[in-house]
């Protein structure tokens, strides 16, 4: 080959490198994430989340791009947020949350949808079974009412004592406050306890049952699962605190900001097999084909400082089957 004719082609494979880079980066998959929450105190799912990426084969921005969409505990937020992923074009969503799972499968038919929700997802509609999705969502179905008898027994071993037990639940999420309360009420029966029922849907109705709490003067506190009271976890960790009241909690999210004992799904590993989930889709596999994972990690947290400020002596056997222990 002579030199000119060497040099033009030399030149014309670099003008083309730019383009082949071009192409290269065009080739990484995005997804979208969106959670009605803020994005204070998931840190450790998040991380969960992330691994579970990494175990399908991804690593966020390496070979994958993530697009972020907390509402900010702003339910209204949420159509327009997922809105704009579908405008993206994402390849998959990843929807934290029993309202983000219903406003992502309400934007769109054809993107492939990850949900993590508590309740039954076929009575939701987001599936039409657990084994076979159907459409284009599937996801992981972490338990929350049907853990509540299990909570209220853990209660009862740290507080032996207790006979008259307060619990409070959010009665807009209706089928989870029936769920909970249709199941305790068996079971304080069967454990001779007393329940008295406090509702709260707002930050005055909280500070309403704790008045009533104060009159009242139960042995104990059980916080019924849902969005709402994780979201008020501070103010609810301080009124507990404040009335002296020994109190358990659907998640550690609470123990994490002074709450005493709380018990259910590991949040960490739910988000890790939503991701899981995510990246067999971006692999080629479809919604309707991946059955709805169930969780089977099971968290057990006691908050040691706060059982010390309440006076209580936390048995040695809570200790001994508690997955952490904060001192």
């Amino acid at each position: 080959m002579r030199r000119r004719e060497f040099i033009t082609l030399l030149g014309a494979t670099a003008a083309t490198w730019p383009l082949v880079g071009q192409a290269q980066q065009q080739t990484i998959p995005t997804i979208g994430f969106l959670s009605s929450q803020s994005s204070d105190g998931f840190s450790e799912p998040l991380r969960g989340f992330r691994q579970g990426l990494k175990e399908a084969g991804f690593v966020e921005g390496e070979n994958l791009t993530v697009e972020y969409r907390w509402a900010e505990n702003r339910e209204e937020l949420l159509p327009t947020l997922v809105a704009d992923l579908v405008r993206r074009r994402v390849g998959a969503i990843a929807a934290m949350g029993t309202v983000s799972a219903l406003a992502a499968k309400a934007a769109s038919t054809t993107i492939p949808i990850v949900f993590n929700v508590g309740e039954d997802p076929v009575r939701l509609g987001l599936v039409a079974s657990l084994a076979r999705p159907g459409g284009n969502l599937t996801g992981v179905n972490f338990f929350t009412t049907e853990l509540g008898v299990k909570r209220l027994a853990l209660l009862r071993e740290l507080v032996p004592g207790a006979t008259r037990v307060a619990v409070l639940v959010n009665p807009s999420n209706a089928a989870i406050t029936e769920g909970t309360l249709r199941d305790l009420e068996i079971a304080a029966r069967e454990m001779k306890l007393q329940i008295r029922v406090l509702n709260a849907n707002n930050v005055r109705e909280i500070n309403e049952a704790f008045e009533t709490i104060a009159r009242e003067r139960p042995d104990a506190l059980f916080i019924g699962p849902g969005p709402f009271f994780a979201v008020r976890r501070v103010q609810l960790t301080q009124l507990a605190a404040r009335h002296a009241i020994p109190t358990i909690y659907p998640g550690r999210l609470h123990v994490d900001v002074g709450g005493l004992i709380s018990y259910g799904a590991s949040n960490a590993d739910a988000w890790r097999q939503v991701a899981v989930s995510v990246g067999r889709i971006l692999k080629g596999a479809k919604p309707a084909d991946l059955p709805v994972v169930q969780s089977t990690k099971f968290d057990l947290v006691i908050n040691v400082q706060t059982a010390r400020m309440l006076g209580l002596a936390v048995p040695a056997s809570l200790l001994a089957t508690a997955d952490e222990v904060i001192e």
